[in-house]
């Protein structure tokens, strides 16, 4: 898919409503992020934690979709990314006790340079074979974390508990900080869509010969995709760190990985705010609504993905014959 709102290709389909360009206009991201900034004052404080987790998530997700998007890889292991930030926060705070205004920037530059740290090794990897690669450091990862317990914590976990501000509410403040790292990613990838490197970036993904005529190699742009990926990773690691007060191993599974990529798919890898928060959303709050159906859950949420599936590739048909419907009566 284009990384640029879809386009409208007939005459017919001028008229209609295009959801997903809806959703990627700048307009629509701004209203949007100003409601999210004003929910807190008409939602219940209850439902505060659970948007933290998923505004968490959707930056997540973004970070799973850019590197589908400008890399054309597919990862199931970026949950690996996601913890590392996580336990840099927590573990700063447990044992040095830094503050996560220091701690939030070497989380990010720590997940860049596990990507480049992966990337590099695996750059002539593809397809397949690299989604295999990054499941089983997924798979690896929660041994890994139990390992190291001293510093870790184990498999009990580490709790953050400190303030961003000495006044004010903690879980407004929760919420606020996952919902800021959401938005500053949103922008970062918009910027870099219209920036040249991401233009170069997209270019070997899309026409790799005319990318090498134009001097941009390979090498460097997947190295590049993937550390960009996984600081993005890290850093919704970081926040759902904060947002839910814990950090334990069973928060960073090989399923994690699979519901961050599924999220991608019901975001239609989207790098926009709007798109970012369906696939959030779905991970997020859908369980949350089901939760009540007991052994029917995974039934419930398995057919609402094929829904959402199915909706969003034939939404653009069947916007166009209710145009031309439409457009047919209007004739004379």
């Amino acid at each position: 898919m284009s990384d640029v709102p879809l386009q409208r290709t007939n005459n017919v389909g001028k008229a209609g409503f295009d959801v997903f360009a809806c959703l990627q206009s700048r307009s629509v991201s701004f209203i949007l992020a100003l409601v999210l900034v004003l929910l807190p004052l008409i939602i219940a404080p209850s439902w505060l934690f659970v948007l933290g987790i998923c505004f968490a998530n959707s930056l997540g997700v973004l970070s799973v979709s850019f590197l589908v998007r400008y890399g054309g890889e597919v990862s199931i292991g970026h949950s690996v990314f996601m913890a590392a930030g996580a336990y840099t926060i927590a573990i700063l705070e447990k044992h040095f006790g830094v503050s996560i205004w220091i701690s939030l920037p070497l989380a990010i530059a720590i997940g860049a340079l596990l990507g480049i740290a992966f990337a590099w090794p695996s750059r002539k990897l593809s397809g397949i074979y690299l989604a295999v690669t990054t499941m089983a450091l997924a798979l690896a990862l929660p041994e890994i974390i139990d390992a190291g317990d001293v510093w870790t914590g184990g498999y009990e976990g580490l709790y953050v508990s400190q303030w961003l501000l000495p006044f004010g509410q903690l879980n407004l403040q929760r919420y606020y900080f996952a919902l800021v790292l959401l938005l500053a990613g949103a922008y970062v990838l918009m910027r870099l869509r219209q920036s040249r490197q991401g233009m170069a970036m997209l270019l070997v993904r899309t026409h790799p010969a005319a990318a090498d005529a134009f001097g941009t190699r390979k090498v460097w742009a997947r190295v590049s995709v993937m550390a960009i990926s996984a600081a993005l990773a890290s850093t919704a690691g970081a926040g759902l760190a904060y947002a839910s007060a814990t950090v334990s191993p069973s928060s960073f599974t090989l399923w994690t990985s699979i519901f961050l990529l599924v999220g991608s798919v019901v975001s239609f890898y989207g790098l926009t705010l709007g798109r970012a928060l369906i696939g959030g959303a779905f991970l997020t709050l859908v369980p949350q609504i089901l939760a009540s159906q007991g052994a029917w859950i995974p039934v419930l949420y398995g057919t609402a993905l094929l829904a959402v599936i199915l909706i969003g590739h034939h939404a653009p048909r069947i916007r166009q014959a209710l145009e031309r419907r439409r457009v047919e009566r209007t004739v004379p």
